[in-house]
């Protein structure tokens, strides 16, 4: 069966590809802002599962017949949303407001098929950032660069984003936006992957 990712993450991309799932990525064409807006002011956890459905949805209509795989993260700090910073100012303040307190992340997981959700899954991590230096934090932006821009933390784990934390609680393929041990179960089940 035809495998999709409804996403141009390129760590989600890697997660599949890593662990031998051939598959096809494409941008599901959803308007996060505007999703986010229609939605309204709802948790964390709720509005990735539901951005998680809408991106899986418009994968399915894309292609019909294909297993297609939406996902989507948050990242909540005492009742604060964060969005992926839009640029590296933004970046190293979000950094800043998360200096040395705990914040969660919520990943969601849909698949899709013909237009219909066929399963879900949602996780949660907590990770609390250590009190690091503003010296240290001023290397750490030059260091990664606009990567900070593509996570919604501002830090990837995959690379010197482990240097920001004092303790991580959770599965680490949720941290990475994609809860990989869940799917590859649902996956197996449905004779994607190898049993």
């Amino acid at each position: 069966m035809h495998l999709v990712l409804a996403s141009t993450s390129s760590a989600r991309r890697a997660l599949l590809q890593g662990v031998g799932l051939e598959h096809e990525a494409l941008a599901p064409g959803v308007d996060e802002d505007a999703e986010k807006t229609r939605l309204g002011a709802i948790s964390g956890d709720a509005l990735v599962a539901a951005l998680a459905d809408l991106k899986a949805l418009a994968g399915a209509r894309l292609r019909p017949g294909a297993l297609v795989i939406g996902a989507d993260q948050t990242l909540a700090c005492d009742g604060v949303l964060y969005d992926k910073p839009a640029d590296l100012a933004a970046a190293r303040a979000h950094l800043l407001r998360l200096r040395g307190r705990t914040h969660t992340l919520h990943a969601a997981i849909c698949v899709a098929r013909d237009e219909r959700v066929i399963w879900r899954h949602l996780s949660e991590a907590r990770l609390t950032m250590r009190d690091f230096s503003d010296a240290f934090l001023d290397h750490y932006v030059a260091l990664c660069g606009e990567t900070l821009t593509t996570s919604v933390g501002a830090y990837r784990l995959e690379g010197p984003g482990p240097q920001l934390f004092e303790r991580i609680e959770g599965d680490y393929f949720t941290i990475l936006g994609l809860p990989l041990l869940p799917l590859l179960d649902f996956l197996r089940g449905a004779g994607v992957a190898r049993n």
